[in-house]
């Protein structure tokens, strides 16, 4: 059975969607909701908004996480992956790390990973963003990374942490222990975030 067809430009025009959609937007802001951002962002991709409200609603979303993450390192907070609005703050940090990583700015992206590692609060994707961390500081290629390390033909769809690669072609252990070099290097850069616990 086919899939009905959205008729966008209908729905551009219907008032109840336009004050959903308003309302939304207004919580984000108000609440500082990367999550609600998420869901805005999803939207207006899928209506074909224009490209700056695209952008506005992305660089919200960044600088909002970049702002949560930099009161959680203060407290020494970990993220809670379970807790929708942690979650997407996550996910935006990890898409911004995979942006830099993608433009080849080889100390941002490591770092991005390597804060994430610090602070997410699930093993599988700590050890993930270890891994990430290694591949940068081991000189592979964004391309190279995604080709031969990660896997992503394992995705479930329904996983709420689908957007993270946390799969690859070697089982973490065995990852981490042939970037046994580089995992020490990462966990000597964190020392600096673990000394300003005191």
């Amino acid at each position: 059975m086919q899939e009905p067809q959205i008729d966008i430009e209908a729905l551009k025009k219907d008032e109840n969607f336009i004050n959903d959609l308003k309302k939304l937007e207004d919580e984000m802001r108000s609440q500082g909701s990367i999550d609600k951002g998420y869901k805005l962002l999803g939207t207006k991709l899928a209506i074909e908004a224009s490209e700056d409200e695209i952008n506005e609603i992305f660089t919200f979303i960044v600088n909002q996480a970049f702002d949560v993450l930099a009161d959680y390192l203060t407290k020494h907070k970990g993220f809670n992956l379970n807790d929708p609005e942690e979650l997407a703050t996550t996910r935006a940090i990890y898409e911004h790390g995979i942006q830099r990583y993608s433009e080849n700015d080889i100390k941002g992206s490591k770092e991005i990973f390597l804060v994430l590692h610090h602070t997410i609060e699930d093993n599988d994707l700590k050890d993930a963003m270890m891994i990430h961390a290694c591949a940068v500081m081991a000189g592979h290629s964004f391309d190279n990374f995604i080709e031969n390390l990660a896997d992503t033909s394992s995705i479930d769809e329904s996983d709420p942490t689908v957007f993270f690669i946390k799969s690859f072609t070697q089982p973490n252990d065995i990852l981490l222990t042939m970037f046994a070099k580089y995992v020490k290097l990462g966990q000597n850069e964190l020392k600096v975030l673990e000394e300003n616990k005191s």
